[in-house]
């Protein structure tokens, strides 16, 4: 293809200094005899973006256990379609959050992004702490999935931006982890909830104090280079850069991002232009992408795991427990494999096992055939399901699409994608139960299995491997292939 030259970034570096100087069109190479920069240094800002995934994963899991206390307390106890509203109703703040959560991440950044989104999640978790109502949960619950919205994209890009290509990989399944995490957390805290009277409420207002300190602790962290680049903040991107790899990298690293911006034409990109053009291939695949992870049921299997166990005789405390270690312990082996199988190689046998993990559920949910054994299969397959979703499934996404979207419009595609995340999974929690209750669980259970095997074939077709390479390597390629 051929590279347009009226580009934002030769407003920055004019195109006749860019073909004499050939840092710009080359990364320089390493001084120090070093492959790459140290990981230690962007380490402490990485851990602080996780903590929007320990909140995710905390909001996610906070309604499983008290979810009967919350509806006996707040009356509708009973009310099927209400219990699924309380846990459903957070995906659809999300859903809103998400939607506007590329325009203020590319507006205000992404350090005051993660700020913005705390507040509603401070807010609405106090809200449900102190509500004596049905509506009032509905509102605290709404937002907080605002918060839930606006800051796991945004969390996305600035782990993906600021982590040195080599340690990409390990860094993005830290999302998953923290989801884990804040999932593990969420049902041990919530365990004292039927010996202690309104516990729900000190379960709410828990999930507070992360949200606080990330708010606080994104003050001393750094902006994202990417975005201080595309604003035209050159000498900032660079003092970021330095904080984040050292000042050994620095110029290697600016050479890399002015390569990448020859490609664009600088101006901002509109969300219509996502859906026609260069970009729609990218963009096809990470809404499908994000559409096949939830429709393989896997937040179902979250949001209404006591329920599930507790049909089958199984005691929910121990089984959710169990369900969160195999969560973490698939997430660990994610990080350990990211940077060395590569992404696709995970994503696509992680959906092949979530598709024999449900298909045992399926054969189990026949109680009347298999008796006991049932048990053992309802309950092992849910657990290998999760543990097969943690391997791929679930840390792979949030860091190959940002990998594969151009830094022009990837703020933008991600608020795309995760927004059909969240409808996808507004829809599947809230209609799970009712589902159940008609369709039956065998029935069910092969149907997400069969959208378990759709999208591993979709991954082996159409998802390219990002594995080892810089962001400005990946857009540059991707770019030269349309």
């Amino acid at each position: 293809m051929r590279w347009k030259i009226n580009t934002s970034a030769y407003k920055r570096v004019p195109s006749r200094d860019a073909a004499m100087d050939p840092d710009v069109e080359t990364p320089v190479k390493m001084t120090d005899g070093a492959t790459g920069p140290s990981w230690r240094m962007s380490l402490p800002h990485v851990c602080v973006a996780t903590l929007t995934s320990f909140l995710f994963g905390y909001h996610t899991g906070v309604v499983n256990e008290p979810l009967e206390s919350i509806s006996t307390d707040l009356g509708f106890a009973g009310n099927t379609l209400a219990e699924g509203l309380v846990v459903s109703i957070c995906l659809g703040g999300a859903f809103v959050g998400c939607l506007f959560s590329g325009s203020i991440a590319d507006g205000i950044g992404r350090r005051r992004a993660f700020q913005l989104s705390a507040m509603p999640m401070i807010i609405g978790a106090a809200i449900s702490a102190l509500t004596n109502s049905l509506e009032g949960m509905l509102l605290g619950r709404f937002l907080v999935g605002t918060g839930m919205g606006l800051g796991p994209p945004v969390a996305s890009l600035y782990i993906t931006e600021v982590s040195p290509p080599t340690v990409r990989g390990t860094y993005g399944s830290f999302v998953q982890i923290a989801t884990c995490l804040g999932i593990i957390v969420s049902l041990l805290i919530g365990t004292p909830v039927k010996d202690i009277d309104r516990w729900w409420r000190v379960c709410f207002w828990i999930a507070a104090v992360p949200a606080i300190l990330q708010a606080l602790a994104m003050e001393f962290c750094a902006e994202s280079p990417q975005w201080l680049y595309k604003c035209g903040r050159t000498s900032e991107a660079e003092m970021q850069f330095e904080k984040l790899l050292g000042p050994l990298h620095v110029k290697s690293a600016m050479a890399e991002l002015t390569r990448s911006e020859r490609g664009d034409d600088g101006e901002s990109v509109k969300y219509s232009e996502l859906f026609y053009g260069r970009h729609f291939n990218v963009v096809f695949i990470g809404t499908t992408l994000f559409a096949l992870q939830q429709l393989s049921g896997i937040n179902s299997v979250f949001y209404f795991s006591s329920t599930v166990f507790r049909s089958v005789g199984v005691p929910s405390n121990l089984a959710n427990i169990c369900m969160g270690i195999s969560n973490l312990s698939g997430s660990i082996v994610a990080m350990l494999l990211m940077d060395k199988l590569g992404r696709k190689v995970l994503l696509s046998g992680s959906f092949l096992g979530m598709a024999f993990a449900m298909g045992l559920q399926a054969v189990g949910a026949n109680h009347q055939y298999l008796g006991s054994t049932s048990v053992y299969l309802s309950v092992g397959g849910m657990l290998l399901f999760v543990l097969s979703f943690s391997l791929g499934a679930g840390p792979v996404p949030g860091l190959l699409l940002p990998e594969i979207f151009p830094n022009k419009i990837r703020a933008k595609a991600m608020a795309l994608c995760m927004s059909v995340h969240w409808a996808v999974n507004f829809f599947v929690s809230l209609l799970f139960l009712r589902l159940l209750e008609q369709l039956g669980p065998q029935l069910l259970y092969t149907i997400f299995s069969s959208f378990c095997v759709i999208a591993a074939i979709f991954v082996r077709r159409n998802v390219v491997e990002t594995k080892g390479k810089t962001l400005q390597e990946i857009e540059v390629s991707l770019l030269q292939t349309q």
